[in-house]
């Protein structure tokens, strides 16, 4: 149980909020680096600021601060020059800095006043990495995008699908530390939902929470595993500070504002060794709705529409103070600790857990992983038709993390893995 005000610390992102200014410490992503090839400019909402993110002509990346200064027009609407974004209603041009570059008449009519140098918006860092655009919105130096050990893998087909969750990211999060709903959720009530009145499924028997460099791991028993499961002895990853890593896939929780998410997905998947090689020339995204617009209601049928459900029930800012947290909790309680010490730690100017600022250490961050021997090396056809692998490690027909998946991206998948159309 938490105190409204410690609630409001750890919950509340927006500009000069303890939690906001911690989560701009680390790169956040936000797009993908397709989506800024189909359409230049796209408009943004980030710890409840209201942003632009664009791509120039010369390939660069800005993040600007979405209203113009001259007259407060949209430039998410802009024209993308060489090196910047010009605003569409009287031309003046900024670039990835946030500097004023150009004042169309002002330049012409008393080009000695140089009335543009002074002129400058918000403007923020922005990288491209897995096929990901990330934002660093805190102070400098930045650190380095964290470079992942599955964004080294190859002959892999990677896909990233956004949602917005209309709720509070940390109800989000606190899902990554928390084992025993899987039984519940996903495979109790996801048999519900497909018809089934039973049996229930193996009941987890032990739980362990660590923590690492990098977050949090949980561990687990349950009925039909023993101590020699690397769901035991590897276990999963909290990601610090806001995802959630499960070996082949990661799920980031991006705070919008206070009452907004921003799910971010990655999901790698390893072709049949005998599509090797395989290059993934560009690396595509989608959006999954999570509304049933027959129904009104919330969709059920795919794994993290369940965990939407969880989430957006606990209502847009859970009331902590309401909760009571059994033994099943102690990796929250663990997190929620965490955080406060962060909290703390920026506040005294120190430096919160999990910054990545080595470029030799950053080559590529090993993480724990269930199976990586097979995500490095790959299957034979014989073993991913065996069904002898456990899930999420041997290829599935279909994808079962988020309802939406378009044909095109379906396609490409099953021409990837063999599958037959």
């Amino acid at each position: 149980m938490l105190s409204e005000e410690r609630n409001r610390r750890l919950t509340e992102v927006g500009p000069g909020t303890p939690m906001g200014s911690l989560l701009r410490r680390y790169w956040q992503p936000i797009a993908a680096v397709a989506e800024l090839d189909d359409a230049p400019t796209k408009p943004v909402r980030l710890f409840g600021e209201d942003l632009v993110l664009y791509k120039d002509l010369s390939g660069g990346y800005g993040l600007l601060e979405r209203h113009c200064p001259h007259r407060s027009a949209d430039l998410s609407y802009g024209i993308v020059e060489e090196c910047g974004l010009r605003c569409n209603y009287h031309g003046w041009m900024f670039d990835a800095t946030g500097a004023c570059r150009e004042q169309p008449f002002e330049d012409t009519d008393a080009p000695e006043i140089r009335f543009r140098d002074q002129i400058r918006i918000r403007a923020y860092r922005v990288e491209a990495k897995a096929g990901l655009l990330w934002a660093y919105l805190g102070p400098e130096p930045a650190p380095l995008v964290p470079n992942w050990e599955p964004f080294t893998w190859g002959n892999g087909f990677v896909q990233i699908v956004f949602a917005t969750v209309p709720c509070n990211w940390l109800q989000c999060q606190e899902n990554s530390i928390d084992p025993v709903h899987f039984e519940w959720m996903h495979d109790n009530w996801g048999r519900r939902l497909n018809g089934h009145n039973g049996p229930y499924a193996p009941r987890h028997l032990k739980l362990a929470f660590d923590e690492f460099e990098y977050g949090l791991v949980y561990r687990r028993v349950r009925e039909d595993s023993d101590e020699t499961s690397q769901l035991w002895t590897v276990g999963r990853v909290c990601l610090w500070p806001n995802a959630l890593f499960t070996g082949n896939h990661f799920e980031w929780r991006v705070p919008i504002d206070d009452t907004n998410t921003l799910s971010v997905g990655w999901f790698f998947t390893r072709v049949p060794k005998d599509r090797e090689p395989y290059v993934q020339n560009s690396i595509p995204y989608w959006y999954s709705p999570i509304i049933d617009e027959k129904t009104g209601r919330w969709i059920t049928s795919h794994i993290m529409n369940q965990d939407f459900i969880g989430w957006v029930g606990q209502g847009a800012v859970t009331d902590r103070q309401r909760e009571h947290l059994g033994r099943s909790d102690r990796g929250i309680i663990m997190m929620r600790q965490r955080f406060f010490r962060d909290l703390d730690t920026v506040a005294a100017g120190g430096e919160p857990k999990a910054i990545v600022r080595d470029p030799d250490v950053n080559r590529c961050i090993e993480l724990p992983i269930i199976g990586r021997r097979h995500f490095v090396e790959g299957l034979t056809r014989e073993e991913i038709e065996s069904g002898r692998e456990s899930p999420g490690i041997a290829p599935r027909r279909t994808f079962p993390f988020l309802v939406g998946q378009p044909e095109p991206v379906r396609r490409a998948y099953d021409e990837a893995m063999g599958f037959a159309t």
